[in-house]
């Protein structure tokens, strides 16, 4: 049995940013089929503190305390049992079921793959669930074919900007929801049009879209309900427009949660190290300020993605 301590952030209440708290427990250890990482930086997801405020607790209950967090970033400390797949010392990246706000943490190899090679450990933290994310909605559940046109909503954002480059990579003509304030920003990630979404409303800029991939949900739904062409479909992670209004469309709606595998991460670290796509780090934070990230991310403002940066 491991002695060794590691920080942590702890939330033993639902509630708001200030439950995350900064504490010192024991090490894990690797159980089979699992490796203990040094965990060099976290990626922080809407998801993080939608779980902290109680709103998931119906049917993703958390036992309190927890240890919030998904993705990550960081080295192979010590491989558990049966583990063949990587290497004491090895840097990978990817999604932790067992939390990622911490100094080490476990996580199923079937959840990692190496780190891309010209990629820091910050920006590699970005990429686990956002791409994943974006890719499964795009592709999976949206067939999303070279020379249709999609419809990004909230494309400055930590899954929407991986949606238009990976939309712009497979041959789609890519339009994208954004401030003015994002637009160049998202044009260069390779979306051709940008509306921007205080001035203009969507429904009045674009229409017939193939595909409408709605990031944002709630405020955005009716308009992306309103552009996709008959016949169309509409891919959610944010809520689910009314049966009705569907119906009275014609379209066929998905909304899914994303799942992180090593194949799909080895996709990601492929065509990041050949240049296809880029990351973008809306604000980095010490593992002390959790509470001033999960503010940040619940202000719906960033472009790209918050991180906790967490060792050297």
């Amino acid at each position: 049995m491991s002695t060794q301590t590691k920080q942590a952030i702890r939330v033993h209440n639902y509630g708001d940013a200030d439950q995350l708290k900064l504490e010192e427990e024991q090490r894990p250890e690797p159980q089979a089929g699992e490796v203990l990482i040094r965990v060099y930086a976290a990626g922080v997801n809407p998801v993080d503190w939608k779980i902290r405020q109680g709103w998931m607790k119906d049917f993703r209950p958390q036992q309190l305390p927890y240890l919030p967090g998904i993705d990550l970033a960081g080295v192979v400390e010590e491989v558990g049992p049966g583990v063949t797949a990587f290497q004491k010392g090895q840097a990978v990246f990817g999604q932790s079921a067992k939390g990622a706000y911490t100094e080490y943490t476990t996580a199923s190899v079937e959840t990692l793959a190496l780190k891309p090679k010209t990629l820091s450990f910050d920006e590699a933290a970005t990429i686990p669930v956002g791409a994943t994310t974006a890719w499964q909605g795009l592709f999976d559940h949206g067939k999303l074919q070279a020379g249709q046109r999609v419809l990004i909503q909230g494309a400055a954002g930590g899954v929407g900007l991986f949606a238009v480059q990976f939309a712009r990579w497979k041959g789609a003509h890519v339009t994208g929801t954004a401030s003015a304030a994002n637009a160049d920003f998202v044009r260069s990630a390779g979306a051709e049009t940008v509306v921007d979404y205080t001035t203009t409303a969507v429904e009045k800029a674009v229409h017939d879209m193939d595909l409408v991939f709605d990031t944002v949900g709630a405020k955005t739904l009716d308009s992306s309900l309103q552009v996709v062409k008959r016949g169309g479909t509409l891919v959610t992670i944010a809520g689910q427009p009314s049966e009705e209004k569907v119906k009275e469309r014609g379209i066929y709606v998905a909304s899914y949660s994303a799942r992180v595998s090593s194949a799909l991460l080895q996709t990601f670290a492929q065509l990041v190290d050949e240049g296809q796509i880029k990351v973008a780090i809306a604000a980095t934070f010490p593992l002390r300020d959790a509470w001033q990230a999960h503010e940040l991310s619940q202000s719906g403002h960033g472009r790209g993605r918050i991180v906790l940066h967490i060792a050297e």
